[in-house]
């Protein structure tokens, strides 16, 4: 009896394992592998120090990626239209605290990725290490 109560002890904790609740799925945005160093240091990563400021930085990820100081820490998403095929048209752009899709006009949240649409932008992950932010897929 004492070696069914061990393993119904046990069973929970393997099925309690996750990895970190990351979920970077999205059937339009192919993944790709990355790794980026944002000097904040630098003039055109400066704006980063300050809370609801994004950056776009380019040649990464599908369509580049948006940078964004929450305030209690950073977000990163890439720039392409998480609910369009990739095309001329789908970069988004930034506009203050929000990512608007070229083809759609649809407006994204930077601080959550959230639209009323089916999928949300596709997020990366941020290292802080100093002043310096590690972008990375």
């Amino acid at each position: 009896m004492k070696k069914y109560a061990l393993i119904f002890l046990v069973i929970p904790f393997l099925f309690s394992c996750s990895d970190s609740g990351f979920n970077n799925t999205n059937p339009f945005v192919p993944n790709y592998t990355f790794a980026v160093d944002l000097n904040l240091n630098l003039p055109e990563y400066s704006n980063l120090k300050f809370v609801s400021n994004a950056v776009y930085v380019s040649g990464i990820g599908a369509r580049g990626v948006i940078v964004f100081n929450t305030g209690s820490g950073y977000n990163a998403f890439d720039a392409a239209c998480p609910n369009q095929a990739i095309s001329a048209c789908s970069t988004m752009t930034i506009k203050g605290i929000n990512a608007i899709c070229g083809c759609d006009s649809k407006e994204y949240s930077l601080f959550t990725g959230q639209s009323d649409l089916q999928y949300p932008m596709k997020q990366y992950r941020v290292q802080v290490n100093g002043t310096v932010l590690r972008v990375y897929n």
